[in-house]
């Protein structure tokens, strides 16, 4: 199987990235005013290729960018979403946080680590999944007890519906980069942010607006209907009911001599 022949530096060394990859970095250190504001994507493109930031591809960005190669690698430590060693083919992060704590997160949180066997910041034997319950926020609070798998947020999670993610995702093949892997396929490796939508019948968390639109809630059930009932009797309704405007009393008149 052919395959790209290596990039050089000026220096003769062999390059650790793809053509393709050292492109990417280049422009994106051309779009911004100062190289360092492109640290974040440069890094993206690196896992994307290899499925974590290895020493070489972290200089050449470095060299790429014009920086210290500290520089490059202070930033891929701050961020968890980063990987240091190579990792599996899919990155599961699920939140326990306040919301999704006081929701069931603990729960989830045994049941993905019975399920693929291995502890928090582990990957699979099979090298599918990488997963953690370190973060602290998805922002996804109204949807509690949440996740995301490749970014790709999934909420109101139960057992049975982590098993349904994690099956689905072991169904399909996935090639490694950078060892025989067919042309085209997913590079190894957590991918970055996408502006990818999973398809409606699959779609995790709340339904959408134009099913609430239409009076549907999940279920099928009909909306409920929020009634406000006021302190006193239940059977009889207020005649002013708080809100709102009642006419103002009448204060008595003070005469001189009560002064």
């Amino acid at each position: 199987m052919s395959s790209s022949p290596p990039v050089f530096s000026s220096s003769g060394d062999a390059m650790p990235l793809a053509l393709a990859t050292r492109k990417e970095i280049t422009a994106l250190r051309d779009r911004y005013p100062h190289p360092r504001s492109a640290i974040l994507p440069c890094l993206w493109a690196v896992q994307h290729e290899l499925g974590f930031l290895s020493v070489e591809g972290m200089a050449e960005v470095a060299e790429v960018l014009r920086l210290a190669p500290s520089e490059v690698q202070a930033v891929s430590t701050f961020y968890s979403m980063y990987f240091q060693k190579p990792a599996g083919d899919h990155h599961v992060v699920v939140c326990v946080n306040v919301s999704c704590a006081l929701r069931g997160a603990d729960e989830i949180v045994g049941h993905v680590e019975r399920r693929l066997g291995v502890p928090s910041g582990g990957t699979t034997a099979d090298g599918k999944f990488t997963w953690e319950s370190t973060v602290e926020c998805l922002g996804a609070c109204g949807g509690a007890p949440a996740m995301q798998v490749d970014h790709h947020s999934h909420e109101n999670l139960t057992p049975e519906r982590v098993d349904g993610i994690i099956e689905r995702l072991r169904s399909r093949s996935s090639g490694r980069a950078g060892t025989g892997a067919a042309a085209g396929a997913q590079p190894s490796g957590p991918h970055p942010p996408t502006a990818e939508t999973p398809p409606e019948a699959t779609a995790e968390g709340p339904p959408s607006d134009d099913r609430l639109g239409a009076g549907e809630e999940p279920g099928g059930e009909p909306p409920s209907v929020e009634h406000t009932e006021m302190p006193g009797s239940r059977t009889q309704p207020s005649a002013n009911p708080r809100g709102s405007r009642s006419r103002p009393r009448k204060r008595p008149r003070l005469d001189a001599g009560d002064l």
